[in-house]
């Protein structure tokens, strides 16, 4: 069979890439356009918008790792021309999410009480508790939004989502618009105003990448019916062995980092407003990455279904060396504004100084970030969950929160302690991980 070229092999992962890095920043986006529009109404709605997101998200990855599972497994069907097991992936997968949307959505109403307990202003307690059972029932279009996306995203079809996404962050400002001021006759909701525009754009995204699928011509050759509702529970079992540990997987790493934040919470306000700074900078680099991960992923699922060991090889080292020289190449640029950044944030001389010394760790850092997603990306394109899993537990456990309080508290280092024990466990995650699949893609078995 004959091989891509290195060349051919980047560009193609590029190709897929560019959309899923502008779809995830159009997510940021809609948080951000939030936390703008409810700062107007006052710093209580602001910081309750800050928590009731912080415990919605935690539980909202899960659900997102477990969608994840769609697009390499269709990647793999695709690659060995099977479309009625990539129809018969759709489907389940989707009933799947659904379930999981419906539990996680219960879970987050449930959970928002939890609030109560996190030593919060009282006022800021009750605001973020009504917001977060707001949210809990936009989970469920996500996840069926997400059905569709990852369905189309292993058919290496990663524009429409983007599209859905940019038309949605419309759909936000102007329903944020009439509900959070009570513009045009609408009641004024304040902060609840904009959990209910969060509601209504995350149907919309539903609904409307549920009409473009089954209305474009391009998926008539696969079978993507809703009802009746057929179980397969071999295609399902699939699905699940690869979707719960990819929850987990985002489940250590996001509850790793949200814990570290607590951390930094305990040595004062300044070093937790510079610690969000770097982090918020970072955060940002890393939708590239995540862009080059997901279709690392779908790349190397094709070279799977085709059998193709030397085409996984090529698509899954092609796509930890793009990452790491962007991310590199961000690093050097982070470097030299080390000292300019933190004033887009902040005049605070003392914040501003700490936020210098962290951006000169996050530099490193993402390096190694960027090249440990990528990796867990690629091999979630073999189907490869249980070792990664565990080496995602063992780098932000047992490694960078242990080390976090070692360094940060028992050593004295403060927040650059905290930063330089993510730092080693990202070290740790990106080498054991890039071996990983050295090793499983010299002879890769797909579940």
């Amino acid at each position: 069979m004959t091989s891509k070229s290195y060349k051919r092999h980047a560009i193609e992962t590029l190709q897929l890439a560019y959309p899923i890095m502008i779809g995830q920043f159009g997510y940021t986006l809609m948080g951000l356009v939030d936390s703008m529009m409810v700062g107007r109404v006052g710093a209580d709605e602001l910081a309750a918008s800050s928590v009731g997101l912080s415990v919605f998200f935690i539980i909202l990855v899960f659900g997102l790792g477990v969608s994840f599972a769609i697009s390499p497994l269709t990647a793999i069907a695709e690659g060995s021309n099977n479309k009625s097991e990539s129809s018969s992936i759709f489907s389940n997968g989707l009933y799947i999410n659904v379930v999981a949307g419906i539990i996680l959505g219960l879970l987050t109403y449930f959970a928002a009480d939890v609030i109560r307990f996190l030593n919060q202003p009282p006022r800021v307690t009750e605001l973020a508790i009504e917001y977060t059972k707001i949210l809990a029932i936009s989970i469920i279009p996500i996840m069926f939004f997400q059905s569709y996306k990852q369905f189309v995203d292993g058919l290496s079809e990663t524009r429409p989502a983007m599209i859905v996404v940019i038309l949605a962050n419309v759909v936000n400002i102007i329903v944020n618009w009439f509900l959070i001021f009570g513009n045009w006759g609408f009641p004024e909701l304040g902060l609840n105003g904009a959990g209910y525009a969060t509601f209504f754009s995350r149907i919309f995204m539903a609904f409307g990448f549920y009409l473009f699928v089954t209305r474009s011509n391009r998926f008539k050759d696969y079978t993507l019916k809703i009802f009746p509702v057929v179980i397969d529970k071999i295609i399902s079992k699939k699905i699940l062995k690869v979707g719960i540990p990819a929850g987990f997987q985002h489940l250590f790493e996001v509850g790793a980092f949200s814990f570290a934040s607590i951390m930094v919470g305990w040595l004062g306000t300044y070093p937790l407003a510079a610690h969000h700074i770097a982090l918020n900078i970072a955060g940002v680099t890393y939708m590239i990455v995540w862009g080059i991960s997901a279709s690392g992923s779908i790349r190397v699922g094709n070279e799977l279904g085709a059998n193709n060991i030397p085409g996984i090889r090529k698509a899954g080292f092609v796509a930890i060396v793009l990452s790491f020289l962007i991310m590199l190449l961000f690093g050097i640029i982070m470097i030299f504004t080390k000292n300019i950044i933190p004033y887009f944030y902040i005049d605070e001389i003392h914040v501003v100084e700490i936020a210098s010394g962290l951006l000169l760790i996050a530099a490193f850092f993402q390096i190694f970030d960027g090249t440990q997603a990528t990796a867990i990306g690629i091999l979630r394109g073999l189907t490869d969950l249980k070792i990664p899993t565990l080496i995602t537990f063992v780098a932000y456990w047992i490694i960078a929160l242990p080390g976090a309080y070692l360094l940060g508290f028992i050593f004295e280092w403060g927040v650059e302690g905290v930063w330089i024990a993510l730092l080693l466990s990202l070290v740790f995650s990106a080498i054991a991980l890039t071996l990983r699949f050295q090793i499983k893609s010299k002879r890769p078995v797909s579940i």
